[in-house]
């Protein structure tokens, strides 16, 4: 599986960063926090989620305006402009109308705006740990300190070389990551912005107000929350699906703001993403799905093997082929699934209706 990275000019003439990739149904994803085209490809924090999103639907989605690929000397960072570069995505991809349109957290905002401006366009709106008001704007003083706090704190420490400083932020978005994924969230703040846009980012998050459009929304809305999510409170999420008519609310079991892979809270998003855009019938009907295309025969007949829990060298001998070559032919099959290891293969394959190849029986 591969992307496509495009840039384009945005009304304000500034150089946005925006990739395509999978097939199948249209999928666009409003911009969030803490992106990178790039590296969140092969990122243990994000990289399940691109999986996923590409193996079902031709996925399109971008960096935000000074963060990541997209151009970080930035003078207006305002909402208005949010929606406005997701007009100018959408114009320059041109998918198949009508799509879904995906919002995460405060690109949930973006979304919602986008489906009241232009509801023919828009198939299904899914809100994942998204908010209609902003810190600034909620009854919570207690909650408005915090937040500021956290914006001065990127400012004065964002680009530290020592990175507790940003580990206090990006703790609260993954409580229940592991080291590496911690390390890497640390890493990915370094990346992709600068301690001041950052800490503009943050205050324009604060000033988000979509409250009077959500009565507006006409297309059917999935309103999905982790019920112990740490930057934004349940009572968000129960906001939205309360005050547009006839969504449809899923609470999930876990405290992470970003779903990690190995958590039963992500498998559940899963299935209900895929019901509720219709994409799961042929998988029911035991169709097997478009990712397994690139694989040759050899490869699909490792695969089943794999599937099997068989070894390097237990595949080299049922195949009659030397075990550096099973190893090369794994690699390919790796490259080709976007996964890093044996684990996510089986559960890919599994998930995704793989049919194995047949091994010739020895004579």
């Amino acid at each position: 599986m591969k992307q496509s990275i495009r840039y384009l000019k945005t009304a304000d003439d500034l150089r946005l960063a925006w990739a395509t990739a999978g097939s199948g149904p249209a999928l666009v994803k409003a911009s969030n926090w803490l992106t990178h085209l790039e590296y969140d490809w092969d990122s243990p924090v994000w990289r399940h989620w691109i999986r996923f999103l590409a193996c079902n639907y031709h996925t399109i989605r971008y960096d935000e305006r000074g963060c990541g690929m997209t151009e970080w000397d930035v003078g207006d960072v305002s909402f208005p402009r949010w929606v406005e570069d997701l007009e100018c995505v959408i114009d320059a991809a041109a998918p198949a109308q009508p799509f879904v349109l995906l919002g995460v957290s405060q690109g949930g905002a973006t979304a919602i705006s986008y489906a009241v401006r232009y509801p023919e366009r828009v198939s299904h709106l899914i809100l994942y740990g998204a908010y209609a008001v902003g810190w600034a704007n909620r009854e919570d003083e207690d909650g408005r300190r915090r937040y500021r706090a956290i914006v001065e704190l990127a400012r004065l420490g964002w680009g530290k070389d020592n990175p507790v400083f940003r580990q206090l932020f990006t703790s609260h978005f993954a409580p229940e990551a592991s080291p590496e994924q911690l390390g890497w969230f640390n890493e990915l703040c370094a990346r992709t912005s600068t301690p001041e846009v950052a800490s503009r980012l943050l205050a324009a998050r604060a000033e988000i107000d979509v409250q009077e459009l959500l009565g507006q929304v006409s297309v059917p809305t999935l309103v999905v929350h982790a019920r112990n999510d740490q930057v934004v409170p349940l009572v968000m999420g129960q906001m939205l699906a309360s005050e547009i008519p006839n969504a449809e609310f899923v609470m999930l079991d876990s405290r992470n703001h970003i779903l990690l892979e190995d958590e039963p809270a992500w498998e559940r998003f899963k299935a209900c993403v895929l019901e509720f855009t219709g994409s799961r019938a042929s998988e029911e009907r035991g169709v097997e799905h478009a990712v397994f295309r690139s694989l040759t025969t050899r490869e699909r007949e490792i695969l089943g093997e794999l599937i099997e829990g068989k070894t390097n060298a237990e595949i080299g001998a049922a195949l009659f082929i030397s075990e550096k070559t099973v190893r090369n032919h794994v690699s390919r099959i790796f490259e080709k699934l976007a996964v890093t290891s044996r684990a996510q293969a089986i559960v890919l394959a599994k998930d995704k209706g793989f049919v194995a190849t047949p091994t010739k029986e020895k004579e």
